[in-house]
């Protein structure tokens, strides 16, 4: 009888264990969960991450991330924010160790202005199209 009483309260420990070995850590930066103690910089500081992508998560920023790596991102860009620095560099400082997909505001170059430059032909060339069409007197 008690070792039947030992391995069900063994079973009973183990159930009640897993769930907390299976949640995941938050991240340990300072700032991570914690506000700026100034409101101005602190709405600088938010502005910024809205427009930074978490590394982790799909679609979420890091100001809407739970990942301890925004988390991490959080926290640097609310110290950097407190000693001065400014939003802009602090974004290209992300992007040159990150990588453009960090950034939801993308940078136009040599390798992205077809992205922003097609959009843009296609509808002038469209509305040549619709002027002569109707031009010329003939229906759509």
């Amino acid at each position: 009888m008690t070792r039947l009483f030992g391995l069900i309260l063994a079973a009973l420990a183990l159930a009640f264990a897993l769930p907390i070995a299976a949640q995941e850590e938050q991240s340990t930066a300072p700032y991570a969960y914690r506000q700026l103690d100034d409101p101005a910089k602190e709405a600088r500081a938010m502005d910024l991450m809205q427009t930074l992508r978490c590394l982790q998560c799909q679609g979420q920023s890091i100001a809407d991330s739970d990942a301890p790596i925004a988390g991490s991102m959080r926290s640097l860009v609310r110290e950097r924010i407190a000693h001065g620095e400014d939003p802009e560099a602090i974004r290209r400082w992300l992007i040159e160790r990150y990588g453009d997909y960090v950034s939801y505001a993308p940078q136009i170059s040599s390798l992205t202005w077809p992205l922003f430059a097609v959009p843009v032909a296609l509808v002038l060339l469209a509305a040549v199209l619709l002027r002569r069409r109707f031009k010329r007197g003939g229906a759509l």
